[in-house]
């Protein structure tokens, strides 16, 4: 049998590690660190951190491996099949290394960024794993939540996530390019955005509280109006990017 161990790491500080991942961490007899490549290597470096800190004392510390991250075909056709196609990249990656590394079965952890069910698809991988005519062994799927990028942004800005009484959605960039304002409600908070898409939106009485590298030691944050702000936050983000190689950004908005 294998267990496979959806562990969340929070937003990329240490502390962020929960009693309950930290001793999951620790139980493994493997650890999966996804390698995004250059220009993205802290992020490896980051769970190699984590887990060096969480494996302090241990007696019998798991197998760490690096596995190399398909790049996800941006050609243009349905978005929806690229997605698709990554992720039986991912999960085929996936069993390969399991495979090759625990051959009698055992206990195999990811290190989720964030939370394993909020906008992440590392869920969808591992039910593809399950269900590969390939995988012949039994495998369990146990998740243990992490906090989220939404607590880090709300905590860096010391905000409620909500109005008194009030509802929010939480969505994507391209959701608000598409399709806009989300119907009844007053607060948005946008994730997986490269494109700063409320400048799609009118900004009139639009308040933004945008957060990058959010719980992190480097995380830089911006808020006001949104015609006020735009472009601090285009340059900010242009500058972070050119600094570390890669970007994880939220925001929240707030209309009148």
């Amino acid at each position: 049998m294998i267990e496979l161990s959806l562990i969340g790491i929070g937003t990329g500080n240490p502390k962020h590690l929960t009693l309950q991942a930290a001793e999951a961490i620790g139980t493994q007899d493997l650890i999966l660190i996804p390698n995004k490549g250059a220009g993205k290597d802290d992020l490896a470096g980051l769970r190699h951190a984590i887990c060096a800190r969480a494996l302090e004392g241990c007696a019998t510390p798991p197998a760490i491996v690096e596995f190399d991250l398909p790049i996800r075909d941006e050609a243009t056709r349905d978005y929806r099949q690229r997605v698709d196609d990554w992720h039986d990249a991912i999960a085929e990656i996936w069993r390969q290394a399991i495979a090759t590394n625990l051959p009698e079965g055992g206990k195999v952890g990811f290190l989720v960024w964030g939370d394993p069910s909020l906008y992440d698809s590392t869920l969808r991988i591992a039910d593809r794993l399950t269900r590969s005519p390939e995988v012949t062994d039994e495998i369990v799927v146990k998740v243990l939540p992490g906090i989220t990028s939404i607590q880090a942004l709300t905590a860096s800005h010391a905000i409620p996530v909500n109005t008194i009484n009030g509802p929010f959605v939480v969505t994507t960039g391209r959701q608000l390019r598409d399709n806009g304002w989300p119907a009844a409600v007053d607060t948005v908070v946008v994730m997986l955005d490269g494109q700063c898409s409320f400048q799609t939106l009118p900004s009139e009485g639009l308040q933004i509280w945008w957060t990058a590298y959010a719980g992190m030691d480097n995380e830089i944050t911006v808020s006001g109006p949104v015609d006020e702000v735009t472009q601090t936050i285009l340059d900010t983000r242009a500058a972070a990017r050119a600094d570390h190689g890669w970007l994880m950004d939220i925001y929240l908005l707030h209309r009148a």
